[in-house]
């Protein structure tokens, strides 16, 4: 109510250990280690939230320099970030909680209805996670709960059950064959890209994962594993690799399924296969939540749908067209918009769908539809494409603070690279290949393009975007990018300093870039008093 972080509550930030990507596994067993070397022996008796603050954050590269649990949400005055958010949502949780871990991710949001008289318990021995209600299809993207059909009904708003086998990411077809697929009375209506739902005839469910708690003594074990591990060379995730080796179920078959990781490290199937060996037989219980919704927005999909189309988590949680800012009633908006602190001058045009989150709009600027704009300052003439993502990061170079924007399709996969140079023609930039792309900005495609030392080549690592003195040169030079590909065009680069995401992200100004916001807030603030008097 005040707008106040809780301030008897002990905070700890820890950075994953430099070396390999240990993934949000490795990341887990990292931060128990730093609550044991921070409290001693006084962490045996905590509640913990444990919070993965969101990684590289490819698929919704926004939130890369500043981390996903701090993506601005268009609620609240001032706005809500999504650490709030998942506080407010926790918030009656340790009050029923033993001594333990509650683990979450920062892109999701889990939203519930319980009786008057149901409380989320976690008071059991091993692990314990929130099951929800999902559409068949969308388990193939998360993880799935076998549950032992003596232990819950699938009626009532929350039941305690526990579960057989845990699936992660997997097919429809074992999902049926392994007894996943349930028929519910009335399956939620899902509001996901794509998905459809239904309003009230029986269909199929599968219960997919979310949060999910460890008592202490099993936090313990895994820390007594990761001491003995000395250094962890490879990606770990805390949900395929913890929870599949749990419930009477459970085989060892999935230690060798690396279908699913993005970067095999050293060592992957035997770190597995050990983690297999310590949680076998550790129960999982599971406490079904069958009237709640898991939304997930860690994709630019599913940002811009539930943001700014009639999705239910936008009706559940009253985001606001316009959150915290100066939107001038001569600024002309067509359909559903998210407008989150920022200011945008009379005369600018923002197309249906789109996001726009800590800038400046100038007056003469025209932004399609289905676009991203995030921390820019655009105070010349243009018009930005639809389907555009443009997204500003503060860099420290040998001259000072410089500046360089991003700029993509927002449907271009960041996350995808291959391994030479004659294969680049399969990455696409905006509708072109990258090839194409290159040629256009008089660039060479050659090993010194990229920034990675390994074979990853791809728009993660490509070094094409322009160094400039001024935020809003950056945007303007990252838009011409665009626009020479959008028109087939010839736009120089060879005379610039260009770096990739990966480098902005190495080199990136937090405080430069935390200060851009403030001088928004301020200007903002300035301008209410002005209103008010």
């Amino acid at each position: 109510r005040r707008g106040q972080l809780p301030g008897a509550v002990r905070y700890l930030v820890c950075a994953d250990p430099p070396g390999p990507r240990i993934g949000n596994g490795g990341s887990t067993l990292h931060a128990l280690r730093c609550l044991e070397e921070q409290y001693g022996d006084q962490w045996t008796s905590f509640t913990v939230l444990l919070i993965h603050s969101g990684g590289y954050s490819q698929r919704l590269p926004s939130a890369s320099a500043l981390g996903k649990i701090f993506t601005a949400l268009p609620l609240g005055d001032p706005v809500l970030q999504m650490l709030e958010l998942k506080l407010a949502m926790y918030i009656d949780f340790p009050r029923h909680m033993k001594p333990g871990v509650l683990v979450t991710c920062s892109d999701d949001i889990e939203l519930y209805s319980t009786g008057l008289t149901e409380t989320i318990t976690f008071d059991k021995p091993g692990f314990t996670a929130l099951a929800h209600p999902s559409d068949v299809a969308v388990g193939t993207t998360h993880g799935v709960f076998v549950l032992d059909p003596s232990s819950f009904s699938g009626k009532g708003g929350l039941e305690y059950g526990s579960c057989y086998r845990f699936l992660h990411k997997p097919d429809v077809e074992t999902m049926q064959q392994s007894g996943a697929v349930c028929v519910r009375e009335r399956c939620p209506q899902l509001s996901c890209p794509g998905s459809h739902g239904d309003s009230g005839t029986a269909s199929e469910c599968v219960y997919t994962d979310s949060v999910f708690y460890m008592d202490h003594s099993t936090a313990e074990q895994l820390l007594g594993f990761y001491k003995q591990m000395g250094t962890l060379c490879c990606e770990i995730d805390a949900y395929g690799d913890f929870l599949q080796a749990l419930g009477p179920g459970a085989t060892p078959d999935y230690t060798k399924n690396t279908s699913n990781v993005s970067r095999e490290g050293s060592g992957l199937v035997e770190v597995r296969q050990q983690l297999y060996l310590l949680l076998q037989g550790t129960p999982l219980n599971v406490i079904v939540l069958n009237n709640s919704q898991f939304y997930h927005i860690g994709t630019t999909q599913e940002y811009l749908f539930h943001f700014t189309a009639e999705s239910k988590l936008r009706f559940e949680l009253a985001l606001q067209p316009v959150a915290f800012s100066i939107f001038p009633d001569t600024a002309k908006a067509s359909g559903q918009l998210s407008i989150i602190q920022s200011i945008l001058e009379p005369g600018c045009v923002v197309g249906p769908g789109s996001v726009i989150e800590y800038s400046r709009i100038g007056p003469q600027v025209s932004v399609g539809k289905g676009s991203i704009v995030s921390g820019c300052c655009i105070n010349f003439s243009v018009d930005i494409p639809s389907n555009c993502f443009l997204s500003s990061v503060s860099v420290r170079v040998p001259d000072g603070v410089q500046y360089v924007t991003m700029a993509f399709g927002v449907g271009d996969d960041l996350k995808r690279s291959v391994k030479s140079l004659s294969d680049l023609h399969s990455l696409q930039f905006f509708g072109a290949s990258l090839p194409e792309c290159l040629h256009l900005w008089s660039i060479e495609a050659s090993d010194q393009l990229f920034s990675t030392e390994d074979t990853c080549l791809g728009l993660w690592t490509a070094r094409i975007f322009p160094v400039c003195c001024t935020l809003s040169e950056s945007v303007r030079m990252s838009l011409n990018m665009l626009s020479s590909v959008h028109h087939k065009s010839a736009f120089k680069l060879s005379g610039f300093q260009l770096l990739s995401v990966e480098e902005m992200l190495t080199h990136k100004d937090v405080e430069d870039m935390l200060k851009f916001r403030k001088q928004i807030y301020d200007e903002i603030c300035l301008q209410r008093q002005k209103e008010k008097s």
